[in-house]
């Protein structure tokens, strides 16, 4: 005969200090809790809510410029640093916790047009419409940590002049090179006034060059003549290049999978391509009303935000077609240029309005130290929210923003005109011989063709 006892051990249950947690036993038996997953849904209804409740993206907005925010870049060596230029020559380093100036880079003497920071966060190089490329020695982080704000205007290491304005520059992940662009995509060296090489592929101007993560002689350029072309500095002509129906304002390579990058284009959509594979895209990423101005990505790889002509940014996950967030102010302009922070934490934007401003990258996130409980609590709600994210009450909730009132009417337009171009290509379809009209994806039809 089988008798069943409930037996503990005291050791089990007993607490050592008075502080710790009561041990409770629980029996995860399906049979004897048939409510469970009511009231799990009840709790990922209620996490949707207090997500929406506790929205509150915006940080605050750093001024200090005079004119419109033109470019910005990151310094891989100091988390908090950030570099803005503007159109009126004007280059600043930012403390992005305390929100202030820290330097000031004067000497140009037209717009910024690109910025960017050596692998070691030592050297900033900034290019203009003035036509020439200055390095500038960074303060060390202990400057950028003291109080001293505006006595630090730096003097640059060294000015080449060159004979056209550039748009843009980007350095090497690793090494010493760094490309600018303009009417040509020239290669420099620190220690060189001149360009130590120079590819040409057609005569428009170069407004876009990134270097690739994973392979620091590789790089990417968008020019005005609506191309993207993929060069290898190993070689002395570029590899290829792919013209697209509509010009290409801004590239971004992803830093978890080096061989993809996404276009931002001037059609208010973003395309992510495979560089192996350039006659279709990936993914095409859509919500903008206007032209997307920049673009960059998350340092997981995960997702990237965008900044547009139509005052707003958004951060897309870097597989979906549409985002999944929306950040705008009523005083917020043009934004020409965005940033993801170094930890991927904070999304920091430059508009036509002078001033640089920080938002959170997930909107509710908690701000300062979380306790482990409190963390246990958030991903717990974040899991089951992520359960029942299909279920229509849930999926509503979580989909739902308030967007300006010019915003709401352009995007409601753009879906009634696509909604017409699609009829009246099913219409022709429908009177033509079979198979004379193939059906072409979204991902194929905005690439006219691809040069090799």
């Amino acid at each position: 005969m089988k008798v069943k006892v409930i037996s503990r051990s005291t050791d089990e249950f007993t607490r050592e200090r008075s502080q710790d947690l009561q041990r409770v036993f629980r029996n995860f038996d399906p049979n004897l809790r048939t409510q469970e997953k009511a009231v799990e849904y009840v709790r990922a209804l209620n996490a949707a809510k207090l997500e929406k409740i506790f929205a509150r993206p915006f940080i605050g907005a750093m001024d200090g410029h005079i004119d419109a925010v033109s470019c910005m870049a990151k310094n891989p060596n100091h988390l908090k640093g950030i570099f803005s230029g503007s159109m009126d020559g004007d280059i600043r380093l930012w403390d992005i916790a305390s929100r202030r100036t820290v330097c000031q880079f004067l000497g140009h003497q037209g717009a910024v047009r690109g910025l960017t920071a050596s692998t070691d966060g030592r050297v900033l190089v900034s290019c203009g419409s003035d036509c020439t490329v200055r390095l500038w020695n960074v303060p060390l982080a202990t400057v950028v940590d003291s109080d001293d704000s505006f006595d630090n205007s730096a003097k640059p290491l060294g000015v080449y002049v060159w004979k056209n304005a550039f748009w843009a520059v980007d350095h090497q992940w690793d090494g010493d090179l760094f490309a600018t662009a303009g009417a040509q995509v020239d290669i420099w060296d620190h220690n060189r006034s001149q360009p130590v090489n120079s590819f040409e592929w057609g005569k428009d101007t170069v407004i876009s060059v990134r270097f690739n993560p994973g392979e620091p002689n590789v790089l990417a350029t968008a020019a005005s003549d609506r191309s993207i072309a993929i060069y290898d500095l190993r070689m002395s002509s570029p590899a290829r290049k792919l013209i697209m129906r509509t010009k290409t304002n801004s590239i971004s390579w992803n830093p978890m999978e080096p061989m993809n990058f996404t276009a931002a284009n001037e059609d208010c959509n973003c395309y992510s391509y495979d560089a192996r594979k350039l006659d279709e895209a990936k993914c095409v990423h859509k919500d903008h009303v206007s032209a997307v101005m920049d673009i960059d990505y998350s340092p997981t790889g995960r997702e990237f935000v965008t900044g547009s002509y139509d005052r707003t940014i958004r951060i897309f996950q870097f597989n979906a077609g549409h985002s999944r967030e929306i950040y705008h102010t009523k005083r917020m302009q043009r934004v020409f240029c965005t940033k993801f922070s170094c930890d991927g934490s904070y999304v920091i934007s430059g508009s036509d309005d002078t001033n640089l401003r920080l938002w959170k990258a997930k909107a509710s996130e908690q701000l300062g130290v979380l306790l482990p409980r409190e963390r246990k609590n958030h991903e717990y709600l974040e899991a089951i929210k992520n359960r029942y994210k299909h279920l229509p009450e849930v999926k509503r909730i979580v989909r739902h923003r308030h967007l300006p009132k010019p915003i709401y009417k352009a995007s409601a337009l753009r879906r009634i005109m696509s909604e017409a171009e699609r009829k009246k290509e099913e219409r022709r379809r429908a009177h033509s011989a079979p198979g004379s009209m193939p059906r072409e994806p979204l991902r194929k039809r905005r690439i006219i063709k691809e040069v090799e």
